[in-house]
């Protein structure tokens, strides 16, 4: 890094690391808002969440910023320097296209919203939760109004931006396009192919917190998991958080299939690796970040769908859940297991559904936030629109608004413009472990016999430790040797779940 003591770029480093310090603690507070934080402390914890939002944006806004971009382009800088000269750019053009006046009052109305979605979640109360989302949705159109003007983006596409910068709807719609096509043939018939085989063994038994706990924690170390920098939590909706060196994971426990959070587990550590991997010597500077949610996705669907969930590992994985969940008996089999975790149905649950369905599942959020943000579809109209989706998508109507409208935080918490980045992300993956398995041919022996070891290496040096020194696409292809695509996904789906066809 720059070490010149008297440089426009070292001040911009300087306020950088200032910046990211106090987006550490935001992230904190929320994370402990989420998992902790007692429920009638709410009304506080919005109020500290609403004036440290504030605060950043006034650091990140201060005019001194335009003069001192331009004036370190004028120096000798490296690669990554400049590099960093890009993304503290587009951090100054999101930061002063948002009205300062948005940012104490959106910020809290998202710490309220969050906190009745919730208890209202949990009993199935869209009227408790209704009157908030309205309130919220009309400072998301409002800061979408804004950026849009500010970036010269399209309306949705200012929001998304943020999210995965450089990426259109545009392209979204032709790579979604693609998927609408490819899937539903490939989910009927791979229905078919499942129903034509022996039956599942469904596990029944009282798998309790504590030992389900117990046997993600044993597998968060096969994956190499740093509880020395970590914690592992229980929160309404699965999550990984946390701060620069701090990794926060959260899970939710069905006493009755211990599969979901397991998997669950597998997903968000791999959030967790991409953030310990990220390089050091870039920290607290914008290059040093991850770059963007689609990667941050890939890298979990890496390791939950295509390493996860894979044969070789669940041969694995077996004998641990055995042996921590005292499991006896035929749906104990390796086979069994291979069957549960590799079965493709209509459900209701996002962050439950296989990965033939999942892409559909995102599809509907897309469609939805994207009308929401465009003023097509206002919240009242959120239930009955969400259900004819789910119908017309994955041809099933959800018995209530808990399994339906209300299942996900994201909305609830201001988060509009992320939802397309998962499949965006499973894409990613496929393309991304294909590269991995061409480099190291026998990745999935070695993930059999819980090596990890040369697949997270291979991530730190072609993903993670890049940062954001590369664009989103110009990343993905750095890793992969070719630009986005649709067709590995759909290939490694064809290779799992219909071989004699591949």
């Amino acid at each position: 890094m720059n070490t010149r003591s008297n440089s426009a770029y070292t001040e911009l480093e300087g306020r950088a690391k200032r910046v990211a310090a106090l987006g550490d603690g935001l992230s904190i507070l929320m994370w402990d808002q989420e998992v902790m934080m007692p429920d009638g402390a709410n009304a506080g914890r919005a109020l500290q969440m609403a004036t440290l939002a504030k605060l950043i944006h006034d650091l990140e806004t201060e005019p001194e910023w335009a003069a001192l971009l331009d004036a370190a382009e004028g120096e000798p800088l490296d690669e990554w320097q400049q590099a960093n000269i890009r993304e503290l750019r587009h951090q100054f053009a999101h930061a002063t296209s948002l009205p300062s006046h948005l940012v104490e009052p959106m910020q809290h109305a998202r710490a309220e919203c969050a906190h009745t979605w919730r208890k209202a979640r949990h009993a199935n109360d869209w009227d408790a939760v209704e009157p908030k989302l309205e309130k919220l949705l009309e400072f998301a159109r409002e800061a979408a109004k804004a950026k849009s003007d500010g970036l010269g983006l399209p309306l949705y596409d200012a929001l998304l931006d943020e999210y995965d910068p450089g990426r259109a709807s545009k392209q979204i719609d032709t790579l979604f396009g693609e998927l609408a096509r490819e899937l539903p043939p490939l989910l009927e018939e791979t229905v078919a192919r499942q129903a034509a085989q022996p039956a599942i063994v469904h596990l029944d038994g009282d798998f309790s917190t504590e030992r389900q706990r117990r046997l993600g924690e044993e597998v968060m170390r096969v994956l190499l998991f740093d509880f020395h920098q970590g914690r592992f939590d229980v929160s309404a909706h699965p999550f990984s958080g946390g701060a620069t060196g701090d990794r926060r994971i959260t899970t939710r426990y069905d006493e009755s299939d211990f599969t979901k959070a397991l998997m669950g587990t597998v997903h968000e550590t791999g959030h967790a690796q991409y953030e310990s991997g990220l390089p050091q010597d870039w920290a607290y500077q914008p290059v040093g970040r991850s770059r963007g949610m689609t990667l941050h996705e890939s890298q979990s669907l890496l390791f939950e769908m295509q390493a996860g969930r894979s044969s070789e590992f669940i041969e694995f994985l077996a004998p641990l859940a055995r042996a921590e969940l005292a499991g006896e008996g035929d749906g104990w089999s390796t086979e069994n297991l291979i069957r549960i975790y590799q079965r493709v149905e209509r459900s209701l649950i996002r962050v439950d559904a296989d990965e033939v369905t999942y892409p559909l599942h995102v599809m509907l959020r897309y469609r939805i936030e994207k009308a929401l943000i465009e003023g097509d579809l206002e919240v009242s109209d959120l239930p009955a629109a969400w259900n004819a989706a789910m119908e017309d998508l994955i041809g099933i109507v959800p018995p209530s608004d808990t399994d339906g409208v209300m299942q996900d935080v994201h909305w609830y918490e201001g988060i509009f413009g992320y939802f397309p980045t998962y499949t965006l992300g499973a894409m990613t993956a496929a393309q991304i472990f294909a590269a991995l398995k061409r480099d190291i041919p026998n990745v999935l022996e070695m993930i059999g016999r819980g090596d990890w070891t040369p697949l997270i290496g291979w991530l730190r040096e072609n993903v993670h430790g890049q940062g954001c020194r590369f664009t989103p696409d110009g990343l993905i292809e750095s890793a992969t040797g070719a630009p986005l695509s649709a067709q590995p996904f759909l290939s490694h789906l064809r290779s799992r779940y219909l071989p004699e066809a591949a």
